[in-house]
């Protein structure tokens, strides 16, 4: 049972994320979720690098979305090649504000409101070798039983009061 409380320590809030990139990444949450893919927010990559949203699909596809909520956040983050090495298919999700022509062709794009998201374009196919899909699968799992572990803490319930 806990006793005090004094800090913040929900692992489901990470707080860097401004209100829109909040915003795109709900409605990408709500698509992906009635696809049926399994998904994790800001997971950190063996690169270095963190993920916005990644994903694995009923398939064992493994997809990462970058979101971008402006021209110039598309710009000045030169981080999002390095993705490619983590995932089968790249994306990118928006909102309406931003025009759609300033991504890379190559990858695939999603337009979010908060309430769903379209998928505007297809991702090109990079499939990852199978040993670099284990190392992910592997991560994504470990990082996906932790939070739920630390959500279970989180809410200062014993077992018995659940």
């Amino acid at each position: 049972m806990t006793i005090l409380n004094i800090a913040n320590n929900n692992p489901l809030v990470d707080g860097r994320q401004s209100s829109r990139a909040m915003m795109v990444r709900r409605g990408m949450q709500i698509l992906l979720h009635d696809m049926r893919h399994a998904i994790l927010p800001e997971m950190a990559l063996s690169n270095g690098r963190r993920a916005d949203l990644i994903t694995v699909s009923e398939k064992g596809e493994i997809w990462i979305i970058e979101i971008k909520t402006s021209i110039e956040d598309f710009r000045v983050d030169r981080k999002w090649p390095d993705y490619r090495a983590s995932c089968d298919r790249l994306f990118f999700a928006t909102h309406k504000d931003v025009p759609l022509d300033i991504f890379p062709e190559d990858c695939g794009l999603f337009l979010s409101d908060g309430y769903g998201a379209h998928q505007m374009r297809e991702a090109t196919e990079h499939k990852l070798a199978p040993a670099s899909r284990k190392s992910i699968m592997l991560n994504f799992s470990r990082v996906a039983a932790r939070r739920l572990m630390l959500a279970e803490w989180a809410t200062g319930k014993s077992f018995d009061d659940i």
